[in-house]
């Protein structure tokens, strides 16, 4: 079906352009919402006298968004779900979802801005893009987490998933930690060497008299 574009719109054209889509794109999109008018000698001419307020009406929300652009570009939003220890959700994150949290923070967006190839289904930082108008894009980070303590860590950079083992090296206490003074620290480590050199040296010796006893028996 060949229509007649009221703005831009990206991988079509720009406002003004004839350009061919599927039947059903046209039908159920771009008519519908204004963004195209079936290309016919009648709305030619009614584009034709409409073009100068197009056009006015384009740059005028092209300006407000480049306002917002500016205002929310890279900006953090939480959205707090629950989630596994693994960080897959009980659930997911969608368009709507990031739509509420923005407005909920002051922006005022609509869903079909939000460009969500799918729902996000884990924890952690993802990038998602708004489209405030057919010529301003921007990035925002939706940062999910399970509560805004784990949100903080993320915003660190923590991974939030990783799961404590409990194999820690064991603490190794030396003569320094017990004495703050220094020949005392000495002293001890001196002492405890000797008290280990004795027990080595008391082995041997006991594993003689062990042998003695044995040829004792035999005799």
């Amino acid at each position: 079906m060949k229509v007649i574009l009221l703005e831009r719109i990206k991988r079509l054209g720009q406002m003004g352009d004839e350009v061919t889509v599927k039947p059903g794109f046209a039908r159920n999109y771009l008519l519908p919402v204004g963004k195209a008018l079936r290309a016919n000698k009648a709305n030619r001419a009614l584009f034709e006298t409409q073009r100068v307020q197009l056009e006015a009406r384009n740059l005028e929300a092209k300006t407000e968004a480049d306002a917002v652009a500016k205002k929310i570009d890279g900006k953090h939003f939480v959205a707090i779900r629950q989630a596994g220890d693994t960080g897959q959700l009980y659930g997911s994150v969608a368009t709507r979802d990031i739509t509420d949290v923005i407005t909920e923070n002051g922006y005022s967006i609509a869903r079909n801005q939000v460009m969500l190839d799918r729902p996000i289904k884990l924890l952690g930082l993802h990038d998602v893009r708004l489209s405030l108008h057919p010529e301003v894009d921007v990035k925002v980070i939706i940062n999910v987490a399970r509560t805004e303590e784990e949100a903080m860590r993320q915003e660190r950079g923590e991974d939030v998933t990783a799961i404590d083992d409990g194999g820690d090296e064991e603490e190794v206490i030396t003569a320094e930690d017990i004495f703050e003074d220094e020949e005392h620290a000495e002293q001890a480590t001196a002492e405890l060497s000797d008290e280990e050199s004795n027990d080595a040296d008391s082995k041997p010796a006991k594993a003689k008299s062990d042998d003695n006893e044995d040829d004792a028996k035999d005799d």
